[in-house]
C-alpha cells in the first residue's frame, strides 16, 4: 500500500489485475461504491530505482513480468505520484548472512532442489509459445519467465554476496565457497545453476576485485578458468554443448541457451513458403523440444534432510534477497577495493 503496509493474498500465476484487485479490495473490506467511484484501487508497479508503471486491469501472469525487487502496489489515482519504492530492503549493511554459515554442499544441493522444481513445472509447449508469440504469449508462458527471473536473481545473488562481505580474507574464502557450489552443481547436472554462479562471478564490479581473486588458492583459479571456458560462448557455445550431449538425464541445462536456439530457428527461416507449411522448420523445433523432454525423462533424487537447520538453508536459497542496481553494486566494489581498473 502507499504506506508501505501490505496485504496478502493467493492468487492464480495466470491472474489479470483485475482479478488481483478484486481479491485485494475484498482483503481491505472496500465497499461496493468505493470501488465503483473514483478511489477505485489501481495496480502499480515500483522497481527499486523508483519507475513506475500502472498495470492495465486485462493484463496477466504481472507476477512474472516483475523486476527483482520491483512490487506490486494497490493505490488510488491520486496516491500515485506519491508512491516511493520501499525503503531499501537489502542489507546493504554488510553482514554475515546464511551463505557463510551453510556447507556448500548444502546449498548447492537446495539451488538444483528448487531448479528441478521450476524446470519441472514448464510444459514443453511454453519453449515454442516463447519464440513464436513473444509478448502475446504471457500467460502461456508463465511457468518459463519465473525459471529465466530465477537465473538472473541467482546471477545478482553471487555478487551481492560477495559485495556486502567487508573483510578481504572472508571475501575471497566466500568466493572460493562460491566456486565450490558450481562446482557441485555441475556435479548434480545442474547446468541452470552452474551457469548462472560463473557468469555472476563474471560480473564487472566482481571480476575487477583484483586483491580478492589474488587471495584465492591457485587450485581454485583453475577451476574457475575451466569454468569459464565451459561458459564461453565461442563456436556457439561448443564446450558446454559437448558436456551436455554426455550427460544423461535428470540434468537441468541452461534454459536461455535453449530459447536462444529455438529463436535463430524460428528467425532463419519462414514458417510458411509459398502458402506451404516448412516441414523441416517444424521438425527442427520438435527435435529440440524433444530434447527438453529427454532431460526430465527420469526423477532427480537429493537427499535432502528436513532438520531445522537444512529447512533454514532451504529457505535462504528460496528468497534470494540480491541487489540488481548495478551503479549501487559497482559503488559497493569501489569502496571494498578502490584502486584498479
Amino acid at each position: 500500500m502507499p504506506d508501505h503496509s501490505y496485504v496478502t493474498i493467493r492468487s492464480r500465476l495466470s491472474a489479470s489485475v483485475q482479478d488481483i484487485l478484486a481479491s485485494v479490495t475484498e482483503k481491505l473490506q472496500y465497499s461496493e461504491e468505493q470501488s465503483a467511484r473514483e478511489d477505485a484501487l489501481i495496480l502499480v508497479t515500483v522497481a527499486s530505482s523508483g519507475e513506475k508503471a500502472v498495470l492495465q486491469p486485462s493484463e496477466e501472469c504481472v507476477f512474472t513480468t516483475l523486476g527483482i525487487n520491483s512490487h506490486l502496489f494497490a493505490c488510488t489515482r491520486d496516491t500515485f505520484d506519491s508512491l516511493v519504492p520501499l525503503p531499501e530492503e537489502i542489507p546493504v549493511v554488510p553482514g554475515d548472512t546464511e551463505i557463510h554459515r551453510v556447507e556448500p554442499e548444502d546449498i548447492a544441493n537446495h539451488l538444483t532442489a528448487f531448479h528441478w522444481e521450476l524446470f519441472r513445472c514448464i510444459h514443453e509447449l511454453e519453449f515454442v509459445d516463447y519464440v513464436f508469440h513473444g509478448e502475446r504469449g504471457r500467460r502461456e508462458t508463465a511457468n518459463l519467465e519465473l525459471l529465466l527471473q530465477r537465473c538472473s536473481e541467482v546471477q545478482h545473488w553471487v555478487g551481492t554476496e560477495l559485495l556486502l562481505c567487508e573483510s578481504l580474507g572472508k571475501r575471497a574464502h566466500l568466493l572460493k565457497k562460491l566456486i565450490k557450489i558450481a562446482a557441485i552443481c555441475k556435479q548434480n547436472q545442474d547446468m541452470l545453476s552452474f551457469y548462472a554462479i560463473v557468469i555472476g562471478l563474471n560480473n564487472a564490479a566482481i571480476s575487477r576485485l583484483r586483491l580478492t581473486w589474488e587471495k584465492l588458492p591457485g587450485k581454485f583459479k583453475n577451476l574457475f578458468r575451466k569454468f569459464e571456458n565451459l561458459t564461453d560462448p565461442c563456436r556457439n557455445h561448443k564446450t558446454y554443448r559437448e558436456v551436455l550431449a554426455k550427460m544423461k538425464p535428470p540434468l537441468i541445462p541452461f534454459v536461455p541457451l535453449i530459447l536462444k536456439d529455438l529463436t535463430f530457428l524460428h528467425e532463419g527461416s519462414k514458417t510458411l513458403l509459398d502458402g506451404l507449411v516448412n516441414v523441416e522448420k517444424l521438425h527442427c523445433i520438435a527435435e529440440k523440444v524433444r530434447t527438453i523432454r529427454k532431460y526430465r525423462s527420469r526423477p532427480l533424487c537429493l537427499e535432502l534432510e528436513a532438520s531445522p537447520s537444512q529447512l533454514q538453508t532451504k529457505a535462504y536459497v528460496r528468497q534470494l534477497r540480491v541487489i540488481d542496481n548495478q551503479n549501487l553494486l559497482f559503488e559497493l566494489s569501489f569502496k571494498l577495493e578502490p584502486g584498479g581498473h
